[in-house]
């Protein structure tokens, strides 16, 4: 089979497309053919040697994906060959045309979802429900911020805090990206490019918000405090370098800073994430937006266009 692999970190040119011995599941594990694979900033970071998790080289990047499962081992009890499936990790990555995982990092996808669009679900959909609901512990008619809501974890913060009941600001630095996130649900959207934008923000939300999604806390976290009611929350889910912060301005809020990386979810709240995730996609309140399709050959231009480029949904792969 074909597959990415990584021989040695850096750039996006580390990755080569190989042929890679065919895959055979163990006793607990699913073989997915996979149709499309996700593209999320965090690869990039491993693929770089940036990330604390660094895996053993060489390896097959790639944790979400979507597919149709190939065959199981003896001991799956609730998969089975022919099933539609989108990824929640992977034993064996997912840029390639087969994938290994175990039984929990595989759940159901909705006929009425798309395999591309499956490949965006559970990375971007699980950060989001656990930053809002998890560790902000978002209420009903709480004022939101999502920074960079035109990226696939901003959009899908939109979407879940819409259905949540929440009213949502969004940021986004282009007019698409404003536009999307306007036509997902936000109530108001900002160029967060434009020096101003948080004293836009103060005045649109008549004092502050509730809660706030930090994407990308080296550049935000300092200024949030600004717009960030008493007793406010802000979940960072994204930060590319540090930042000088001036305590007082949490003290003075008694605000609360969550710290989140989705994957030190406990096994109880990622069931609780994949129920959330499978009833919202079957209802069509949540809707992955695809920006674009690369090839598996491709791969680096991917990696480059999600870092260098301004968000507007998801970029997949596809094998």
């Amino acid at each position: 089979m074909k597959a990415i692999v990584v021989r040695e970190f850096g750039g996006p040119e580390v990755m080569t497309v190989e042929e890679s011995a065919d895959l055979q599941p163990s006793d607990v594990e699913v073989h997915v053919k996979i149709e499309a694979a996700g593209v999320n900033p965090v690869d990039t970071y491993i693929r770089g040697g940036q990330h604390t998790i660094k895996p053993s080289l060489p390896y097959t990047p790639g944790k979400d994906g979507a597919g149709v499962v190939e065959a199981v081992g003896a001991g799956v009890k609730n998969i089975k060959p022919g099933d539609r499936v989108y990824t929640a990790d992977s034993i064996s990555g997912t840029y390639a045309e087969y994938a290994l995982c175990r039984e929990d990092q595989v759940a159901m996808l909705p006929y009425n979802v798309s395999f591309e669009q499956g490949a965006g679900v559970f990375t971007p959909y699980a950060t989001a429900y656990r930053a809002l609901f998890q560790k902000a512990q978002l209420i009903p008619g709480e004022k939101v911020l999502v920074h960079g809501a035109s990226g696939a974890v901003g959009i899908a913060a939109v979407q879940w805090a819409k259905r949540a009941g929440a009213i949502v600001i969004g940021t986004a630095s282009s007019e698409e990206g404003m536009h999307l996130a306007q036509d997902e649900g936000a109530d108001h959207v900002f160029d967060h490019s434009d020096p101003d934008h948080f004293e836009a923000i103060n005045d649109a939300t008549h004092g502050g918000v509730d809660v706030i999604i930090e994407m990308l806390a080296n550049e935000n976290l300092e200024r949030d405090f600004g717009v960030l009611k008493k007793f406010g929350r802000v979940v960072i889910v994204g930060s590319r370098g540090s930042i000088n912060l001036t305590p007082r301005l949490a003290m003075t809020k008694e605000a609360t800073i969550h710290g989140m990386v989705l994957f030190n979810a406990t096994q109880d709240e990622f069931a609780e994430i994949r129920r959330g995730i499978y009833d919202g996609l079957s209802a069509e309140y949540l809707r992955p937006i695809v920006r674009r399709s690369y090839p598996l050959s491709e791969a680096a231009d991917a990696h480059r266009e999600i870092i260098e480029s301004k968000a507007c949904g998801k970029i997949v792969l596809v094998p």
